[in-house]
Formats: C-alpha cells, structure tokens, sequence
C-alpha cells in the first residue's frame, strides 16, 4: 500500500523581481496510515509553504508529491479541489468557522460539497457531534461556544468526510493549557483509532504527542 504522504526532493520558490527565493528546498519524507507525525519549526522556516502543498492549496516548484499514490503535480486544479474535499481534512489554529452557520450547519458543509445525500449527512453530523460533546450546542453560532467547542467543532468537520489525512494547522495555538490538553487527548484518540494525522507546531509539548517529530529549519528538515 502507498504512503499517505510521499514527498520526494521537493521543493518551493517563489518569484521577487528577477530573483527567486527559495522557501522549501529537498523535502522528502512518508506519512504511512494510521501514523500521527507533527513538523516543528519557528516563525519563517516554511511550514506553511509546505502545509499549502501537502494540502493540496499548492504545488511544488520542483520534485514529486504523491497523495495516496498520485503524483499532486500532475493534477490539475478541479481535481485538486476535489482531494481537499474528499480526502483531508483541516483543522485551523483560528477554526476558520463561518459565523453565519450554526455548529451542525459548519459540520455539515463539506458533505454539502461532496454532494453527499442529506439522510447520510445528518446521521454523520449527529454521530461526530455527539462524540464530541456538543450534541447540546448544535444550534449555537461560533460567537456563542467558548474556544475549545470551536476547536472540537473543526475537529468534527475535518473527520465527517471520513477523510485520509488530518492536517492541524497550529491547533492548539489559540488556547489555553487546560483547553490544549483536552484538544491533544483527543488528537491521541483519534489517532489509536486509525486516523492518520499531520500536524504543524512551534511547542515541544504538543509535537512530543506526536508519534515522530520532524524539525524544518529555513525550509530543509534538520538531521
């Protein structure tokens, strides 16, 4: 079976002028099923650069990354927006909840994309919520839960796709100790379930959760 992840020399750099500014230079690593790795780095040592691409918001100036297989390079932009969709889900340091939605309608709206019928999205919707303890807030918008509900709200929208890969953004960032510790617990369950997790952070304490840590300094892993 293929890695999840499977970058291969890769590499991004942008265009300032006449010069060309390296962010990521050589990147290769795997993300198997099932394995929960975090990437530390500080501020400016191109984890977002390489979070854009292994979300598929992004491709790579130069080398080969494969999502379940398939070569990202050689996709093109519907079908990209398609593996968002379907296959990995995001989880924001700032939630990136729409406020408008209440807490069932923010779970919902990838189902909504993927065109998944409204019997299917409503059992799934209600299961997660559930799960997650918020059954009683569905009806709540983001403005009315506290910090916490809003993280276990993404959490809950990135896994109803039942998708291949979390990628967490920070997701602990916006929080407090108490409130990262139930977030992180819950990272670790999910993870003894099977889900495959890919998470971005600058705390030792968060990546030690972790199963294998990754350090990418000035855009090149650390030895």
């Amino acid at each position: 079976m293929a890695p999840v992840i499977q970058t291969i020399d890769l590499c991004k750099s942008y265009r300032l002028g006449a010069q060309s500014i390296s962010v990521l230079e050589n990147i290769s690593f795997s993300v198997n099923a099932g394995e929960y790795i975090a990437i530390m780095g500080h501020s400016g040592a191109g984890k977002s650069t390489l979070l854009n691409i292994l979300g598929c918001l992004d491709k790579p100036s130069a080398g080969d990354y494969r999502f379940n297989g398939a070569s990202i390079g050689a996709c093109s932009a519907g079908r990209l927006a398609d593996i968002r969709n379907r296959q990995i889900g995001f989880v924001f340091q700032n939630f990136n909840l729409l406020p408008k939605l209440d807490v069932a309608g923010n779970v919902e709206l990838p189902l909504i994309y993927g065109n998944v019928p409204r019997r299917e999205r409503v059992r799934r919707v209600e299961e997660l919520l559930k799960r997650m303890g918020l059954w009683e807030r569905r009806r709540h918008k983001p403005n009315e839960i506290s910090g916490g509900q809003k993280q276990r709200v993404a959490i809950a929208r990135a896994l109803v796709k039942n998708p291949s890969l979390v990628l967490a953004d920070e997701p602990t960032g916006n929080l407090d100790s108490h409130t990262t510790e139930d977030i992180l617990a819950l990272l670790d369950t999910l993870n003894r379930e099977g889900n495959t997790i890919l998470m971005i952070t600058h705390e030792t304490e968060v990546a030690a959760r972790a199963g294998r840590t990754l350090r990418l300094v000035d855009g090149k892993f650390a030895a």
